[in-house]
């Protein structure tokens, strides 16, 4: 028998995706080339010592997965779909946003029609994290994953000690990290941004423009599904207590809240900047002269809106890790950040 099923009667991961992840693995590797028969069911099943639905259900698997094709009357034969030869990425995002989507569309670009790329999102739940990546372990060459996750309070955290017990299972050199910096021990690659730092020193660049205004305010949304590293708000303090500014934290900028002349804004959530703009509008007061305004992560819609933003570069982000993959590199590479000026300072 050609196929190496190899089963961890102590793992939790199920048997039928055992199964799947062996001959996938065979795949890759070239031990099983394309137009391969199988065993049949029964075959793999007395030869695993597996039940037949265990092996039926993962044969099942992989025909939904195109890489094997049933072929009536004669069994089961590796596929000739030209997506078992490219390099398969499971590409793990904590929410489906404009920037997270710019990531993606931009590292499946570049991979140039060398990769298959599957999309997963885990809205930042640890747990659904890690039921993912368990029920996919084994069944791609590369994995990048984004982490950010939220606390019972809905405060943000970088990584959890559940999540990494389930990296743990993958191969180091198979992991890219993308958008957060979160490996100490140098083992896997990372893209990242340093919100901490990314923020003063695209605050630092702006100073001129930021220093016309009374009382620069931080709009840092609380209790949001998708909680903001505080990392950010560090960086803000830090920028302020350096040039003595006059300051305040928001949580929100509310339809009916009194604005003031001469003070400017830094706006996360795009609600806030919405609501922003509406109250610029009804209080008759000129953007970039009564109020500034700089909204975090840029969008071509702030670009046609004249909106001065701070942005980590994303479709830079997604580039730099399809590179990673194509070259074979283990690299850490902080992503490009930029206060981007426009006529709303």
């Amino acid at each position: 028998m050609n196929v190496s099923v190899i089963i961890d009667e102590k793992s939790k991961v199920p048997k039928y995706k055992q199964v799947v992840d062996s001959i996938v693995s065979d795949v890759s590797s070239g031990k099983l080339k394309l137009g391969d028969k199988l065993p049949s069911i029964n075959e793999l099943s007395e030869a695993s010592y597996l039940s037949r639905d265990t092996v039926e259900k993962a044969y099942k698997n992989l025909k939904n997965r195109k890489i094997i094709i049933s072929v009536k009357g004669k069994g089961c034969y590796v596929s000739k779909n030209e997506l078992i030869s490219k390099i398969n990425v499971f590409f793990l995002i904590n929410k489906l946003s404009s920037y997270k989507m710019k990531i993606y569309n931009s590292f499946v670009k570049h991979l140039e029609g060398l990769g298959h790329v599957s999309l997963f999102i885990y809205h930042c739940d640890e747990s659904l994290f890690v039921n993912l990546i368990n029920q996919h372990v084994g069944g791609f060459n590369y994995y990048v994953i984004m982490p950010h996750f939220k606390t019972d309070k809905l405060d943000h955290i970088s990584l959890t000690k559940e999540a990494l017990t389930v990296m743990d299972k993958i191969p180091n050199e198979k992991i890219i990290v993308l958008d957060n910096k979160v490996d100490k021990k140098n083992a896997y690659s990372e893209v990242y941004q340093d919100f901490e730092n990314d923020i003063y020193d695209a605050l630092k660049k702006g100073v001129d423009k930021i220093l016309k205004f009374d009382k620069i305010n931080l709009v840092f949304p609380k209790n949001t599904f998708y909680p903001y590293p505080r990392r950010i708000l560090h960086g803000f303090k830090k920028f302020c207590f350096e040039y003595s500014l006059n300051f305040e934290i928001l949580s929100e900028i509310s339809e009916n809240m009194d604005i003031k002349k001469n003070e400017i804004f830094i706006v996360i959530e795009e609600s806030d900047l919405v609501n922003l703009v509406k109250l610029k509008r009804d209080n008759n007061l000129v953007l970039g002269k009564d109020i500034g305004v700089i909204s975090y992560n840029d969008t071509p819609l702030k670009e046609l809106l004249g909106i001065t933003v701070v942005s980590t570069d994303f479709k830079q982000m997604g580039e730099t890790a399809a590179e990673l993959i194509l070259n074979k590199k283990h690299d850490k590479i902080k992503n490009p950040f930029n206060f981007i000026d426009r006529k709303s300072t």
